[in-house]
């Protein structure tokens, strides 16, 4: 499974999101620091999810880094995340 797919599966699983969007970026750091290569290194995530509603941006990202878990996180390289509550 590709690893835009797991991001989608987990975050799914875990916020049941009203939008998300999973964007691989990879292809605008190829040969930069960071990319390895397997073209999925750097995504960017948009989730709105009323999991998030009146936690703080830090609590947020903690959320969705803690809902990927650590093996999907040592696989991506760079995580932009939009989140909305």
């Amino acid at each position: 499974m590709r690893i835009e797919d797991k991001i989608r599966t987990s975050l799914t699983e875990a916020f049941a999101p009203e939008r998300l969007d999973v964007v691989n970026e990879s292809h605008r750091h190829a040969g930069h620091a960071g990319d390895d290569g397997s073209g999925e290194s750097h995504f960017r995530v948009a989730i709105r999810a009323a999991a998030f509603a009146g936690q703080s941006r830090l609590a947020r990202h903690r959320a969705v880094h803690a809902a990927l878990g650590p093996a999907l996180m040592g696989q991506i390289h760079a995580l932009a995340l939009e989140i909305e509550g």
